[in-house]
Order: C-alpha cells, then sequence, then structure tokens
C-alpha cells in the first residue's frame, strides 16, 4: 500500500538531498548553485548539445520501459500496473512538486557532485562516470519500494541507459547538467501525466 504514494515520499527526500548539497558544497567554500547556472558565454554550444542529446537520450529514455517489461514479465502492463497505482487528485496536485524537486537533487547528486570527486579520488573519470551512473540507475530499484526481484530488476534495467547517456553528456561537457536538469523534470512531469490516462 505505501509503494502507491511514492510520488509524494520521493518529495522529502529530494528536500532533504538539496539541504544536503547545499551544506556539502559549503563546506568545501562554494556554492551548489553554481553548478546549475546556465553558461551565457555558450548558450548556443550548449544549446546545439541539447539538441543532439535529445536525439540519442529521449529514445534511451523511453523504449526500454515496455520492452524490458515484456521481456521480463511477458505483459508491459504488469509493472506498469505496479508502479502507477490510483492515487486521488490532491496527491497528484502535490506531485507536481516531485519532478520540481528532482531536477535540484537527483543528477546534481550524482553528476555534480560525485562523479567529478570520485574521479579525483580514482584517477580516473570513466569509471568515476560509470560507478555513478550505476548508482544513479541502482537507486530506482527501491522507488516505489516494491519487494519483487523481478520489478526491481526492470526500475535498474529500464533507467541505466539514460542515466549512463547523461552521465556521458555531463563529463563529456559540464556546462550540461542545467539544461539535463530541466529535461529531467520534464521528463518527470510526462511521468505524472500517466496517472490521468489510468
Amino acid at each position: 500500500e505505501s509503494a502507491r504514494w511514492w510520488v509524494l515520499t520521493i518529495i522529502p527526500a529530494n528536500l532533504v538531498g538539496i539541504y544536503l548539497l547545499n551544506r556539502l558544497f559549503k563546506a568545501e567554500g562554494k556554492r551548489y548553485l553554481e553548478i546549475l547556472r546556465f553558461s551565457k558565454d555558450s548558450l548556443g554550444r550548449d544549446f546545439l548539445w541539447l539538441l543532439g542529446s535529445l536525439v540519442i537520450g529521449l529514445p534511451l529514455a523511453i523504449l526500454p520501459i515496455n520492452g524490458l517489461a515484456t521481456l521480463i514479465f511477458g505483459n508491459p502492463e504488469t509493472p506498469t500496473g505496479m508502479l502507477f497505482q490510483s492515487l486521488p487528485a490532491w496527491a497528484l496536485a502535490v506531485g507536481l512538486l516531485f519532478p520540481l524537486t528532482i531536477a535540484f537533487a537527483e543528477l546534481p547528486t550524482y553528476f555534480g557532485y560525485v562523479m567529478p570527486r570520485l574521479a579525483a579520488q580514482l584517477k580516473n573519470g570513466w569509471a568515476a562516470w560509470f560507478i555513478a551512473a550505476f548508482f544513479l540507475g541502482f537507486q530506482h530499484c527501491f522507488l516505489p519500494l516494491i519487494l519483487d526481484g523481478r520489478f526491481m530488476l526492470w526500475r535498474f534495467a529500464m533507467y541505466l541507459p539514460f542515466a549512463l547517456f547523461a552521465g556521458l553528456v555531463i563529463k563529456l561537457r559540464p556546462r550540461m547538467l542545467p539544461y539535463l536538469a530541466v529535461v529531467h523534470a520534464l521528463m518527470d512531469i510526462s511521468t505524472l501525466a500517466v496517472y490521468l490516462t489510468r
């Protein structure tokens, strides 16, 4: 029953994540929001990077959902029904805070904070990219927390390609982080829209 409310439980998790990121950057004498600032000097080039990234990234985010569901469950509707259980209208309205807060929490944590520091520790940027992307995908096993091995595998495998690609884009061009954070928020707004079709 608790899994039904994941679009609400993620909101305080995001807020705690944003608070901790702010504290961690401040401890280094830096400002957290600096990593989410658009560079005025490279807007044109960054926008071209964004367009190219969307051409590749959106299919990587969308196509695995039903394909993997069919492969793992035999029916794409089975895990979708587990993920999107009915919610009252007020919960969906509050749930709009989910994509708005995740833009400031998820990609900034893994690719704005963890990846560069891990690269410095390991002295290997590629290993840092893979580890950060892997755990970004892995965390989706637990949201919502449904203790079904096939469901958890589906959640991990469906998100991992996009996590790897987003991390790669940010590794190659760190200025893309704010753009991909916005794209991520828009993708999750479309996720909420699925509730309206059920």
